[in-house]
């Protein structure tokens, strides 16, 4: 006869792995919008849209930036353009529309000390709109305020 008290150890041990596996894992999802801007193609049917995220985590901390094209009116969700990974929380990004078909992106380094940006993804043309990317890494410029 048992008393039932040996069944329940890996019962209970079980439980606690998928507990701290759960509090775990939701420390490695921690992201923070740290920056973002807008800019509005000349003829207002386009929006172009940077964002700088930053994840915490334990191994998993990483900082970005992104930029997204979407048309003013619809239903479609945006577009990745550009895909940026760099060492701090914000890079220096601007968006200015040269035309209402051409959208031009200059970027560079945070300004902080051995600060490096790379351009991990890059689109050249999107519905109709061409997409031209300066790198700033050469030349002497302000931070994001």
């Amino acid at each position: 006869m048992t008393n039932g008290i040996g069944r329940r150890a890996p019962i209970r041990a079980a439980t606690a792995f998928i507990v701290i596996g759960i509090v775990l894992s939701a420390g490695c999802h921690d992201v923070a919008t740290i920056w973002s801007a807008d800019a509005l193609s000349p003829d207002g049917l386009w929006l172009a849209t940077a964002r700088s995220q930053q994840w915490g985590g334990p191994g998993t901390a990483y900082d970005a930036t992104t930029v997204y094209l979407k048309r003013i009116k619809g239903s479609q969700p945006p577009t990745q353009l550009l895909g940026f990974s760099h060492q701090y929380a914000t890079m220096q990004l601007n968006m200015k529309w040269i035309t209402p078909t051409h959208l031009e992106v200059t970027y560079g380094p945070s300004g902080e000390p051995r600060d490096h940006v790379n351009l991990d993804f890059q689109v050249v043309k999107c519905a109709g709109i061409d997409i031209t990317v300066r790198d700033l890494s050469g030349l002497t410029t302000s931070p994001l305020q």
